[in-house]
């Protein structure tokens, strides 16, 4: 029930999409209840921008929407998991998702 969700003070809560076929993690971003809902209702991805303090169809300016399979809530209720298939590259960059650059220890500094 959408009534269980855990939106934070601000009203969001973080949103993981994920290629349905893969599993591969395409990107993390927040939604309010409106994206949530139109994401349920419309099979597509919503956000909320939280720079632009606005709802965000993804792929509005790119062209790369994802096309929703299924959504799940976790064992919390305060993450959602987006399963899907994007129609292009996810990330602002270009790249097919927005996990693309690797850390390692060599990356700790002190």
């Amino acid at each position: 029930m959408l009534k269980d969700i855990k939106f934070n003070k601000d009203g969001l809560i973080p949103a993981i999409a994920q290629d349905a076929d893969t599993g591969e993690v395409l990107m993390l971003a927040y939604m309010n209840e409106e994206a949530l809902r139109r994401t349920l209702s419309s099979g597509e991805a919503w956000f909320y921008s939280r720079s632009r303090k606005k709802l965000w169809h993804k792929g509005e300016t790119s062209g790369s929407i994802i096309k929703v399979s299924s959504v799940f809530k976790d064992c919390d209720s305060d993450t959602i998991l987006i399963k899907g298939k994007a129609s292009g590259p996810v990330c602002h960059t270009g790249n097919r998702t927005c996990f693309f650059q690797e850390l390692t220890e060599g990356d700790i500094k002190t």
